[in-house]
């Protein structure tokens, strides 16, 4: 698998610095070896048990940990504090999804749930979440979406109500949850109230009576084992609901928003992965293209390389305080269009019989379809960069629990 990464020299990385370029180099190293699991994985995701004790998917998960719960001394030290940064992630999770995104969707870790619990715990629920997943292998799931309402947050139907013998009842449904039915603990957004502010955020073990978790078919990126979560009176403590300490309106929603612009810039930066993994795979498997088809993949290739610098002044954006809510979104829907297009060349260029004859081209071209729908669907970005055209907000906004909560509301 040494070939693969000898075409790749991605354009657009002009905003790295010196430590994420090493980074860089660091994850695309791992490439041959994440794309051999993939292909097992596309097969059954469950699969993964038998790989994490390779550093190749240790690795990706350090980052998303908190300083005090990293493996100290197993990777250098350096690189995993650069990938904690979003800049360091969208880095780290391209080259990753160079060889395969369903390895990272696959592993035990923090993944959006993590993301919730910085933002919102207190330190003892910290201390629980983060000290559950360092003692052993835990999937995690992050409950947003529901089948009526999609990601809207500020419209869940999914309920919090006061038990009789005291703490709350978890009662509702949730759809498209990545890894909920195979994970051990998670974070569900649920109503306690009427309104933006009473929504709230509760950490949840599955093993609690009264959840449920079914897998849904999935055509493509199998390793995220997307499922539908059921709640049918399920006991939530009063310890499990996140950021109680907090304002209403510096809690469930706040911390919702937050997350998803975070980490919606990673959604890019898998796309960008695989649409340049393509592209490299038609050049080795063709090197000779007839004009006409090479003129097309260098257009498919530029435009991998724009949107590849966007996300990562996107990414560079946020680290630096600010965040550019329509500019996030379009470059994650630019990214799943380009990696579509760009699949959709490789398979015509290698001939008609080419998903036969080539089956890593055959699940990829299945694997990118799946970003368009995830963190946002394209129309729903579409419209938020009409929306604030229209309000004239060119200027990115901080990012602050203000221009948070702000955003949320629109």
């Amino acid at each position: 698998m040494n070939e693969l990464r000898e075409a790749a020299a991605p354009a657009g990385t002009d905003l790295l610095d010196e430590r994420s370029r090493e980074l860089a180099d660091h994850c695309a190293a791992m490439a041959g070896r994440l794309r051999a699991i993939g292909m097992r994985l596309d097969q059954d995701p469950d699969v993964i048990t038998e790989f994490l004790h390779e550093p190749e998917v240790r690795f990706p998960v350090q980052g998303m940990l908190p300083p005090e719960y990293r493996s100290v001394g197993e990777f250098p030290a350096r690189l995993v504090e650069a990938s904690s940064t979003v800049l360091g992630q969208v880095v780290a999770t391209e080259q990753v999804s160079y060889g395969d995104p369903n390895v990272l969707l696959a592993s035990p870790g923090p993944s959006l749930s993590g993301g919730a619990v910085q933002a919102l715990a207190d330190e003892q629920q910290r201390k629980r979440y983060f000290g559950r997943l360092t003692s052993s292998p835990t999937h995690t799931f992050f409950a947003l979406t529901e089948p009526g309402k999609g990601s809207a947050a500020t419209e869940l139907e999914t309920t919090l109500t006061p038990a009789p013998g005291g703490g709350w009842l978890l009662n509702g449904v949730k759809c498209y949850i990545g890894n909920g039915a195979r994970a051990q603990l998670g974070v569900v957004f649920c109503r306690r109230a009427p309104g933006p502010w009473g929504i709230e955020a509760v950490l949840l073990d599955t093993s609690a009576p009264g959840f449920s978790g079914e897998l849904l078919p999935s055509v493509g990126l199998r390793g995220a084992r997307i499922s539908r979560l059921r709640f049918q009176d399920v006991t939530v403590a009063d310890e499990d609901v996140l950021g109680a300490q907090r304002s209403p309106s510096r809690r469930g929603l706040y911390g919702a928003t937050y997350i998803l612009y975070r980490f919606r810039p990673g959604i890019a930066a898998m796309a960008i992965g695989c649409a340049q993994a393509a592209c490299d795979y038609l050049v080795t498997h063709r090197p000779t293209l007839p004009r006409r088809d090479r003129h097309r993949l260098d257009s498919v290739l530029d435009r991998i390389a724009a949107v590849r610098h966007r996300t990562y002044a996107v990414a560079r954006d946020i680290d630096a305080g600010v965040v550019d809510v329509a500019g996030i979104g379009a470059v994650k829907a630019r990214a799943a269009r380009v990696a579509e297009d760009a699949t959709r060349l490789v398979a015509e260029l290698l001939g008609p019989a080419c998903l036969i004859e080539h089956p890593w081209v055959e699940k990829t071209y299945r694997d990118v379809r799946a970003f368009d729908l995830m963190e946002g669907t394209t129309n729903l970005h579409a419209m938020s960069v009409f929306q604030r055209l229209l309000r004239d907000r060119a200027a990115p906004q901080p990012v602050t629990e203000r221009a948070v909560d702000g955003a949320a509301r629109h």
